[in-house]
């Protein structure tokens, strides 16, 4: 009776302490979340989905620009990321057991920890310094090595899942390799790709440091790869340490439109994944 009363008591504090843990986690981010839902609802309106941003000291305006040039810079960054990430992937998965793919795939792992600001430096020697201008193109270079692991890394591990029999079925039908990855191996692990890209996606959009040194910022409507370009990371850290009051509120509705897009896209991802689970 005593080692089962033992066995009870430490059940009950692992799971206190598990739960304790869950609240250290959670209340933090649901107390973020409310913050900055509180703070930034009051600065929604119609003309901040629509409005340029009004003049320095001016009432009103807002971040129509700032939301598209992020639209744009993510496509940028997408376009360039998602075939080479996914290439690689596949090669890592397929045809990666020698040192070369060990070489890469350690290279996929160390860039996933270099911190943003140096990948914005490395950005803007490449780009800047050659355009001799900032520009969108050296925006999404630069949130496209961000993303460029993460997609990489899951593609890899999301191939490995494939079982080997959809291979061997493909293959004993004459089918040449090629076409049975193309076909049935990333077809079945696209779901999980999905998956990645979204979380790849959802990082990238929320950076600032590598656009300041890539894509600056500009007040107005620009449609040129080959010119500065808004974003809401950069317009929301240029609104926030102004001296305007208004300012101040416009940055709080567009860190709430931030973040909103970052869990939207981390939702879809989660319901990507649990669609797959359940097609299994």
């Amino acid at each position: 009776m005593d080692a089962y009363r033992r066995r009870k008591i430490t059940d009950v504090v692992a799971r206190g302490a598990c739960f304790v843990a869950l609240l250290v986690a959670v209340v933090p981010l649901a107390s973020l979340l409310f913050y900055i839902g509180a703070k930034g609802l009051g600065g929604l309106s119609w003309s901040f989905f629509t409005e340029l941003p009004g003049p320095v000291g001016q009432l009103g305006g807002g971040f129509a620009n700032a939301i598209a040039g992020t639209l744009v810079l993510v496509g940028i960054a997408c376009a360039i990321s998602l075939p080479v990430g996914v290439l690689a992937g596949v090669y890592l998965a397929e045809f990666g057991g020698n040192l070369f793919g060990k070489a890469v795939r350690f290279s996929a792992d160390v860039m996933s920890g270099i911190p943003s600001i140096a990948v914005g430096v490395f950005a803007y020697t490449v780009f800047v310094l050659t355009m001799r201008r900032f520009s969108a193109l050296a925006g999404g270079f630069a949130l496209s090595i961000i993303m460029l692991p993460t997609i990489t890394r899951t593609a890899e591990e999301l191939i490995r899942l494939v079982p080997d029999s959809l291979r061997e079925a493909g293959l004993a039908l004459g089918i040449p390799k090629w076409r049975v990855i193309l076909r049935v191996v990333l077809r079945t692990g696209a779901p999980g790709i999905a998956t990645g890209i979204m979380l790849a996606v959802a990082r990238a959009a929320g950076e600032t440091a590598p656009l300041l040194f890539t894509a600056l910022n500009n007040r107005f409507w620009s449609v040129r790869l080959d010119r500065p370009i808004a974003s809401l990371p950069v317009q929301i850290y240029t609104y926030a340490v102004s001296p305007y009051d208004d300012w101040h509120r416009q940055a709080w509705a567009a860190a709430l439109v931030l973040v909103a897009m970052v869990l939207l896209l981390n939702i879809t991802a989660r319901l990507i994944t649990y669609r797959r689970g359940g097609d299994r």
